[in-house]
């Protein structure tokens, strides 16, 4: 099995946004977190880039 990679591109959507509240882990927000500040994103961009990614491997059966 392959592994896949998150890989952090520009923004991909530019239009208008809404607001949504989700709980998570506490253990999965510090991951979010930890990556948010090695790479210079912001929780918010690395959340809906972890979305994306999972939306693009999304199989429904």
């Amino acid at each position: 099995m392959s592994e896949d990679k998150l890989v952090i591109d520009q923004k991909k959507y530019n239009t208008n946004s809404s607001v949504v509240t989700v709980r998570m882990p506490s253990q999965m927000l510090e991951t979010v977190d930890e990556i948010s500040k090695k790479t210079n994103h912001t929780r918010n961009d690395i959340i809906l880039k972890c979305l994306d990614f999972s939306l693009e491997k999304v199989e429904i059966r």
